[in-house]
């Protein structure tokens, strides 16, 4: 019965070291960008498009596609790098907790 109660402290550890850890990256902003860094954005933790930088050459009217499709990689390239920070993260709190990589998590 003592090692149930071990192993029920430890998975209260684990959870609370998971929240902990995923408000630490949802706070994070991150940053991507796109064209050689002529479109640049910042993506918080949770997503959110904090503001986009767009290099004053590529304001040109007849050019509105490129632009807009700058912008757009600009937005996935911050999201993948914060969908790969919480799963960088998520992965080193479980090795640290002593469990195996990819085991689901009811929480």
């Amino acid at each position: 019965m003592a090692n149930m109660m071990q192993m029920m402290q430890k998975a209260q550890k684990f959870k609370q070291q998971m929240e902990a850890m995923q408000q630490r990256v949802q706070a994070m902003e991150l940053d991507g960008s796109a064209g050689g860094g002529l479109v640049t954005c910042k993506v918080t933790g949770k997503f959110e498009l904090r503001g986009i930088k767009i290099d004053p050459s590529l304001i040109k009217v007849e050019e509105a596609d490129v632009l807009e499709d700058l912008i757009v990689a600009a937005v996935n390239d911050a999201r993948l790098k914060a969908e790969k920070t919480m799963a960088d993260e998520t992965e080193k709190l479980m090795r640290d907790m002593g469990l195996p990589p990819g085991m689901g998590l009811p929480f």
